[in-house]
């Protein structure tokens, strides 16, 4: 297939969270159709690891470059923006990937580590599509996507701030997609189920746990980062132009269901005295 055949060739794009699983699965699916990637990720060892797997998916014409910096500060977000931006001239795709958050039930929580999960996954998107706004107005517009997750949407019990965090961010998705629409850039989401990642590896290693997840699933497994890269892949190219301000839930058929019950996990982390006193309604942390 020639270069000028690629439905993403001479676009550039900023994957932030570039060197985990979903990121660099994201990295895969647009360097295949032709776009230049630049990955933005905190850790340098990492990124050179994912861009040695990633360099042979490179096409002619096209690049990948590497941004060692954090998503939550904004300017090692802006530093990434302009270097994505300098490959082409322009920038076309965003994709925010960081977020994450722990089990910890709503009363063995303080107002820092609650926030701490809501700035994660909230503020790190935020700053992409704040700052990525302008440059892509003065270009004609682009997309962006951000990872949301079906924590969105059912109730995961003990993951009070991960399941805040995460309709906050859908709300900001479709916000952010009607402010900027006017200038042709589209913002949307996926929402994965539990994906198999570096952060999420344990889970998987754990067959009750992997019982417990996929019996909610009518697909009957659990994720992988290529499932959710190929959504990420459609809602930033040309197919998806008629697309904005949507959540779409990669995930196996979950929210047709019910959240997995996690409780015997809480009671492994904390511990039965301390999930006992949640369940009576104490404070464990007084």
């Amino acid at each position: 297939m020639s270069m000028d055949a690629l439905p993403l060739a001479g676009q550039s794009a900023l994957i932030t969270g570039g060197s985990g699983g979903i990121g660099s699965a994201c990295a895969a699916a647009l360097l295949r159709d032709g776009a230049s990637v630049t990955l933005q990720a905190r850790r340098r060892e990492a990124l050179e690891k994912v861009a040695a797997r990633l360099q042979p998916l490179v096409r002619p014409g096209a690049s990948l470059t590497l941004c060692e910096g954090d998503s939550l500060a904004r300017a090692d977000v802006q530093k990434a923006l302009t270097v994505a931006a300098a490959v082409t001239g322009k920038l076309d795709i965003c994709v925010a990937t960081v977020g994450g958050g722990a089990i910890r039930p709503l009363l063995l929580h303080d107002e820092d580590t609650f926030m701490e999960e809501i700035a994660l996954n909230v503020k790190s998107a935020f700053l992409v599509v704040r700052h990525a706004a302008p440059r892509m107005a003065r270009t004609g517009g682009g997309s962006i996507v951000c990872i949301s997750s079906d924590a969105a949407k059912l109730v995961f019990p003990w993951l009070p701030a991960y399941t805040t965090a995460k309709s906050g961010l859908e709300g900001f998705v479709r916000a952010a997609a009607e402010e900027l629409s006017r200038f042709r850039i589209r913002v949307n989401a996926v929402r994965p189920g539990l994906t198999r990642t570096e952060a999420t590896g344990g889970l998987f290693a754990l067959p009750e746990v992997y019982r417990r997840f996929a019996e909610e699933k009518p697909l009957g497994r659990l994720g992988e980062p290529e499932d959710i890269a190929a959504g990420v892949r459609y809602l930033a190219g040309p197919e998806s132009s008629w697309v904005t301000g949507q959540s779409f839930a990669i995930e196996g058929g979950n929210e047709l269901r019910k959240a997995p019950d996690m409780a015997p996990m809480v009671e492994q982390i904390y511990g039965k005295e301390v999930f006992a006193r949640v369940l009576a309604g104490e404070d464990p942390l007084a």
